[in-house]
């Protein structure tokens, strides 16, 4: 089957950090782009972050820039968003996507052809 899981999501102060996992089945993800994804009640998705598939060139949303890191694990399928000073701005349900991806389209959600289910994170005092 092909699925993405993403992992790690919970509710952290202001300052604190998570780490968001996102684990792919049902194909080989060394041959597919991964981009993060969030989405606040009433807004639209919007993008992120993006790593390549071999996970060389990155992406982020300049609202995040500096304290949310990419990194990817070919060998056993999983990604990996490290965020760190979260802002409550932050909050909202972060999904991750697979699909084959021009780096300038990575924040457009219609590019991905995969999508996990979403995992909350709030950012609250």
């Amino acid at each position: 089957q092909l699925k993405l899981v993403e992992s790690g999501g919970g509710l952290v102060q202001p300052g604190e950090s998570l780490r968001l996992s996102c684990a792919v089945t049902g194909f080989t993800l060394g041959y597919h782009d991964i981009g993060w994804f969030r989405q606040a009640p009433g807004k639209e998705r919007e993008g992120v972050s993006w790593i390549n598939s071999g996970g060389e060139y990155m992406e982020y949303a300049d609202s995040v820039k500096g304290r949310f890191t990419l990194s990817r694990d070919n060998t056993v399928n999983t990604v990996a968003l490290q965020m760190n000073s979260l802002k409550p701005e932050d909050t909202g349900v972060y999904f991750c996507a697979a699909g084959i991806v021009r780096r300038s389209w990575w924040s457009e959600p219609g590019r991905y052809s995969y999508w996990g289910q979403g995992i909350q994170v709030t950012v609250s005092s």
